[in-house]
């Protein structure tokens, strides 16, 4: 079953309710996709609210290992992009997987860079 990986411009929608971010998190539900994201993605938005809170119940947050996140710097550097923590979020992604993000150009380089067959979607 393929995931919708969420990255912290999806949270971040998802918590103000944009209306598009939250009927394609639905959508990808009624289709019985897995949410996932990672723990720095929820730590760049994390700031108490009670609304995300209850969101996140329902989303996958898996650990990552060192090696995961030596690997996500080495995607940061080979692609130049701006974010680290979205290296590692590309790491959770597997082929099939949509990403739904706010940064489709360093998703899309990312994926790329670490040859993941992902659709990216914007947020």
């Amino acid at each position: 079953m393929s995931a919708l990986v969420l990255d912290a411009g999806a949270l971040i929608a998802v918590d103000r309710g944009e209306r598009p971010t939250v009927a394609r998190i639905a959508a990808a539900r009624r289709r019985g996709a897995d949410l996932r994201t990672s723990p720095m993605v929820v730590a760049q938005v994390w700031r108490g609210q009670a609304d995300l809170a209850r969101f996140l119940k329902g989303v996958e947050v898996p650990d990552t290992t060192h090696a995961q996140r030596r690997a996500a710097g080495l995607l940061f550097g080979v692609t130049g992009t701006a974010d680290a923590v979205d290296g590692g979020l590309i790491l959770l992604a597997r082929d099939g997987d949509r990403i739904l993000t706010s940064e489709t150009d360093d998703m899309t380089a990312l994926a790329d860079a670490a040859g993941v067959r992902a659709t990216i979607v914007a947020c």
